[in-house]
């Protein structure tokens, strides 16, 4: 909030609320009269009471932090890592992409990134993208090949002998 002119504290006073919603205007209304002497303990109040609340920006050193877990799918990593740069303000695209290769786990696909090189996160997404079809067809052909579950099995399961000669004996008896 910025009004020109001096001696304007009044005027911030009265537009202050107007600027809050939810939570905060209620922080401020719950404010005891006569608490606040000038404009500037106000804002310094506001600025106490909300920053627990205040979002926490990491800086580039974090996304080397960022690892592919041993079962985790190469496009859920790449979700992931994605989700965490957008909270990192002015990325360099260097850094973005060390970083990114790093956090691979090692297999054939890391062994590719090794090998190959890729200098720009073009080549690098190019690489992914293929990968991430080869790893989604396995997965479809794993769940292809996947044995019946047990209740399936029990509905088309014929009686054992043991359990053919007790109802038969139950039957001969009546």
């Amino acid at each position: 909030m910025f009004f020109n002119g001096t001696n304007n504290e009044h005027v911030l006073y009265r537009a202050f609320p107007t600027y809050l919603d939810g939570v905060a205007l209620l922080w401020f209304s719950k404010l005891s009269a006569g608490s606040i002497s000038f404009f500037e303990e106000l804002a310094r109040s506001f600025i106490d009471y909300f920053t627990a609340s205040r979002t926490y920006v990491h800086g580039s050193d974090y996304l080397g932090t960022i690892r592919q877990g041993q079962h985790e799918s190469l496009k859920d990593y790449m979700t992931r890592f994605a989700e965490a740069t957008m909270e990192i303000p002015d990325l360099d695209p260097a850094v973005y992409l060390h970083a990114l290769k790093t956090g691979l786990r090692p297999g054939k696909f890391w062994e590719t990134i090794v090998v190959t090189k890729p200098k720009t996160m073009e080549e690098f997404r190019e690489r992914v993208a293929g990968q991430i079809e080869v790893e989604e067809l396995h997965e479809a052909q794993k769940m292809n090949r996947q044995p019946p579950r047990r209740e399936e099995e029990k509905a088309f399961k014929l009686p054992s002998n043991k359990e053919s000669k007790e109802t038969f004996q139950a039957h001969t008896k009546i």
